[in-house]
């Protein structure tokens, strides 16, 4: 799939926020959880994120054309794929699947990779799931019928003293 990940810069924090809103509007109208939902967030919100110095920005882009985004927070050996979206159009065909791949191989020193989907999402979790995440078990109640469902992937083990401390 020829999909590439560049590294975001402040100036893309408006293109990001906007296609984040777009991508995440459905599940905000099914779930209307105006308080946590990304699909509900403000410009600000994503601007403060971008200036967190553990964690990186990177655009999906299809041919040169911006069509998602995904926030890592990196702990050392732990990594935390944040948010990752496609834009609507552009979801089912794979480029969530490859977008993880690559953004993997660029945190060549995560030994965990730790994540956190909606367990009343079917096809979210079967995504994870098929790129070799495993439910931790923990759940956590975000409203009457939407919980959150929290994953991981070893992907080696941490080196010893050195494990990223968890958050």
């Amino acid at each position: 799939m020829p999909i590439t990940l560049t590294k975001a810069v402040w100036e893309d924090c408006p293109g990001i926020h906007a296609m984040q809103i777009q991508a995440f509007r459905s599940l905000l109208d099914k779930y209307q959880d105006y308080d946590f939902s990304p699909g509900a967030e403000k410009l600000e919100r994503t601007q403060r994120r971008f200036r967190e110095p553990i964690t990186d920005f990177w655009l999906i882009q299809l041919d040169g054309q911006r069509i998602g985004a995904i926030r890592v927070c990196s702990f050392g050996e732990l990594c935390k794929l944040k948010q990752i979206f496609i834009l609507p159009e552009y979801q089912g065909k794979g480029y969530g699947q490859e977008a993880i791949r690559q953004v993997e191989a660029l945190y060549p020193q995560a030994a965990r990779w730790e994540l956190d989907t909606i367990l009343q999402e079917a096809k979210l979790r079967h995504l994870y799931e098929k790129m070799g995440y495993r439910s931790t078990g923990r759940t956590q109640r975000i409203q009457e019928g939407m919980d959150l469902l929290f994953y991981a992937k070893q992907v080696r083990q941490p080196a010893p003293g050195q494990a990223g401390q968890r958050q």
